[in-house]
């Protein structure tokens, strides 16, 4: 039996490091466990390497486009040395890892490595050994998503959002099924490096939970980077034709022909952790059951993460990761996720927060308003003109209630939105807030300024 510690975290991904850590800067004891490096998924095999597979496709992206501005290359042929590709990712990976590995250690936290499971009486065993502790987090993270597809457990060709990560030969046609964050954004990534890709997605659109708008925007750009996109397409099987892996889909007459299958249907709320307690802890469709302290229903056992399921985003599980090290250490704090941001990088990117126009129209009267990159200065400069900013204001007050927004620099503007949102400053406000130009940032001011019918860089609405 291990010395009894004021928390145990189980988990070492954005919401467990960052809960270890805030539980230490508060004053507790804290042992984290952790059976592979920290980090966790976003971090080792999600958020950061695709990120920079993203760039990498940012940077063909560009070179094929350096001859419209008077750039003479010799040739504008690429090729893609796949091996060098997975080596540099796993260099900003390790670089990360050793970086948290290194904040945990300097605020004390003692982290051990292996599967941590709580037993019957709450405390956590790993490895033979018993920790005890006041207070425990649940941080087991997830695991990728699984769907039932005749073929698909036998089929040699099949990867999973963390297989491609590791491919070391690119593959000539890419079928990715599910046209969901991580298959969008793979698409863009692989259609770069000069795959042929196909996605295969059930639903009426592409991201379903982002604005029309956004959908249907992503949908034209993925075709035009040579993507071909199926839609209200359902996959019967996965099976062979004509000596080759492919996928049927039904009413499409030719089957889909692959040398690679991304099954890509999001992720998995991971309840090992839950051990021989989770009879006991409350879960309800797969994920643990948590109020607004992130306290399960057992009071000094907390969930924060993908694995309570309220929000499957690394900023989203950061703070629910301090919200629980808070309470733990008797703070009485609650996590407000109503303005977490959504942010998709594929090329061009999209983010939004808040509600969609739909949404938001469904249940009181809104004004819309949308600035297009076309008319800004800046984008045009940069070659980025596609895309646009869009809100969604309430008319009778000018409260912002949504902001979507396609083009080159969406995850970094909707902080600006966020930030608004939160501090309820209203269309009329951002409308008159002097703006940097040229700056990307600059077309949130104008499509407020839209909405209210107020905006000098476009023609008065007809």
């Amino acid at each position: 039996m291990e010395r009894g510690y004021d928390v145990a975290v189980i988990g070492g991904g954005p919401a467990g490091y960052v809960a270890a850590i805030k539980a230490a800067q508060l004053g507790g004891s804290v042992v984290l466990f952790e059976k592979d490096s920290v980090g966790g998924a976003c971090l080792n095999r999600g958020c950061i390497p695709t990120k920079t597979y993203l760039k990498t496709a940012e940077y063909i992206h560009g070179i094929q486009k350096a001859g419209e501005r008077g750039v003479k290359l010799a040739s504008t042929d690429l090729s893609i040395d796949m091996g060098k590709v997975v080596k540099y990712k796993n260099g900003i990976v390790k670089k990360l890892t050793s970086g948290v590995a290194g904040l945990l250690k300097s605020h004390g936290v003692h982290t051990v490595k292996g599967t941590g499971t709580l037993d019957a009486d709450g405390n956590v065993s790993c490895e033979g050994q018993v920790y005890c502790a006041k207070n425990v987090i649940l941080c087991g993270g997830s695991k990728t998503g699984t769907l039932s597809i005749l073929g698909a457990d036998t089929c040699p060709d099949i990867i999973t959002s963390d297989g491609i990560l590791e491919l070391t030969e690119l593959p000539k046609k890419l079928v990715i099924i599910g046209g969901g964050v991580i298959g969008c954004e793979m698409a863009c990534a692989f259609a770069a490096f000069g795959s042929q890709v196909s996605v295969v997605e059930l639903a009426e659109c592409l991201v379903p939970f982002m604005d029309n708008d956004i959908s249907d925007q992503l949908k034209k750009a993925l075709e035009g980077q040579g993507v071909q996109v199926l839609l209200s397409a359902k996959v019967s099987k996965i099976g062979y034709s004509k000596g080759k892996t492919a996928v049927f889909v039904e009413g499409v007459k030719d089957p889909l022909s692959a040398d690679k299958i991304l099954l890509s249907f999001g992720r998995a709320a991971d309840l090992e952790c839950l051990g021989e307690l989770q009879e006991k802890i409350l879960v309800t469709n797969g994920k643990v059951e948590v109020d607004e302290q992130m306290r399960t229903n057992i009071p000094n056992i907390f969930a924060a993460g993908d694995i309570n399921g309220l929000s499957m985003l690394a900023h989203a599980a950061f703070k629910m990761g301090e919200t629980a090290a808070a309470n733990d250490m008797g703070r009485n704090e609650k996590c407000d996720l109503t303005r977490v941001p959504i942010c998709l990088y594929t090329l061009p990117e999209a983010a939004s927060v808040g509600r969609s126009q739909a949404r938001a129209a469904a249940s009181r009267e809104v004004l819309v308003g949308r600035f297009p990159f076309s008319a800004n200065g800046r984008t045009l400069a940069g070659g980025e003109e596609n895309g646009f900013v869009k809100v969604v204001v309430s008319k009778e007050f000018g409260e912002i209630l949504g902001v979507h927004i396609f083009g080159g620099a969406a995850t970094e503007m909707i902080a600006e939105a966020v930030t608004a949102m939160s501090m309820e400053v209203t269309a009329h406000e951002i409308a008159g807030i002097i703006h940097a130009h040229p700056t990307f940032s600059e077309a949130f001011m104008e499509a407020c300024a839209d909405a209210l019918g107020q905006c000098v860089h476009l023609p008065p609405p007809k």
